[in-house]
């Protein structure tokens, strides 16, 4: 069992960063592959980035590659994602997700993963 709470999110201009954090409770964490999802409004839950339990591989969306980076922390059960470069579409809530998953398209499933937070809010200002 393994709970994950966010933190970090906020309001940003076009241009600035921002990091977002997950914590995670339960002795599996870094067993698992951790993932980030967002979710604009009125939009369904997309994929944004994941990393191996190892933290070895990582995986991202084309939208978001070379602005964010996805790393963690196994002895500190945290995982996180720096965001650079953000824009206004990066708008939107964002989730931790983390489970036994392969590193290959299934990983950009949302139906993959069995464990989530419940979301931290970014806002990304024109």
């Amino acid at each position: 069992q393994v709970q994950l709470v966010e933190s970090g999110g906020g309001l940003v201009q076009a241009g600035g960063s921002l990091r977002v954090s997950c914590a995670a409770s339960g002795r599996s964490f870094s067993f698992y592959t951790m993932a980030w999802f967002r979710q604009a409004p009125g939009k369904e839950r997309e994929f944004v980035a994941a990393i191996s339990a190892s933290g070895r591989s990582t995986y991202y969306e084309d939208s978001v590659q070379g602005r964010f980076t996805i790393s963690r922390d196994n002895a500190k059960n945290m995982g996180y994602l720096q965001m650079n470069s953000l824009k206004p579409e990066d708008t939107a809530v964002y989730h931790c997700a983390a489970d036994q998953v392969y590193m290959n398209g299934g990983a950009r499933l949302t139906r993959s993963y069995k464990y989530w937070g419940q979301g931290t809010q970014v806002t990304v200002s024109s």
